[in-house]
């Protein structure tokens, strides 16, 4: 089996007429959470859209050893899941039928959803703790619990590589540690989680970080290691530091 989920070489990506990354070489293991971090700017959310698929750009991607496009729309669903910032839905789709959405891509065309279809959908909206208001709109909704309808959707998919900008947004430090829970359980089930966090400490619990600044990595590494922490301290002018704390790493202000 290939040990690495996305492989990308230089990689360049522009928005409009001005290009946001530069050059991007990197690696991001299979069956492992790798979060991507840096300050605004830096280019986080395009690097993670370009490893999706979806921005044009320069370079190569390869997705479980292949080249992504060599991938057709149906296959690349199939094994990559996507969950976006501030992402678009039909108000009036209930909360159980956004989560089937999901599912989309293992369904022939008009086709019923199946048995297996529904029992994914079920296992997704009740590990985001979605499953009580199934029947509710999702324009009935706030925003945190619109969020976990939306996470229960991409996990349903049930896809190897889940990559997701932003999926702290609009929970509650409850719902943002159950988000923290579920991504390990993946990980331990063999999927491989890449993730955009603004929450530093948060971050800091993933098997390793990239730290990104101008449209560039400066620095990937395991999450534990100091070079990392030091990375991070840096990528931030110095106005955070790394602490141990009740055995994980948090980030805290440096006043």
């Amino acid at each position: 089996m290939n040990s690495i989920a996305i492989g990308a070489r230089n990689i360049r990506a522009s928005l409009g007429n001005v290009e946001v990354l530069h050059d991007i070489s990197l690696t991001l293991p299979r069956a492992r959470w790798t979060s991507i971090v840096g300050p605004n700017g830096a280019g986080k959310s395009t690097l993670l859209k370009v490893l999706a698929g979806l921005l044009p750009h320069g370079g190569e991607v390869a997705l479980l050893g292949q080249p992504l496009t060599s991938l057709s729309a149906r296959k690349r669903a199939q094994q990559l899941s996507w969950l976006g910032q501030n992402e678009a839905s039909a108000d009036d789709l209930t909360a159980y039928d956004v989560a089937m959405l999901g599912r989309l891509p293992h369904q022939a065309w008009l086709a019923p959803p199946s048995a297996a279809d529904h029992a994914a959908v079920e296992k997704a909206l009740r590990s985001t703790q979605a499953w009580d208001w199934r029947a509710r709109a999702l324009g009935q909704l706030s925003g945190g619990e619109r969020q976990r309808v939306l996470l229960a959707r991409a996990r349903a998919v049930e896809a190897e590589v889940l990559l997701m900008d932003e999926p702290l947004a609009n929970l509650d430090p409850p719902h943002q540690t159950d988000w923290l829970l579920l991504t390990k359980a993946l990980v331990v089930s063999g999927k491989t989680v890449v993730s955009v966090l603004h929450e530093i400490s948060f971050a800091l619990h993933a098997d390793e970080l990239v730290v990104m600044a101008g449209g560039r990595v400066t620095h990937q590494g395991a999450c534990g290691d100091p070079a990392t922490h030091r990375a991070l301290e840096e990528v931030f002018d110095h106005r955070i530091t790394v602490h141990p704390l009740a055995g994980q790493w948090v980030a805290l202000p440096k006043i």
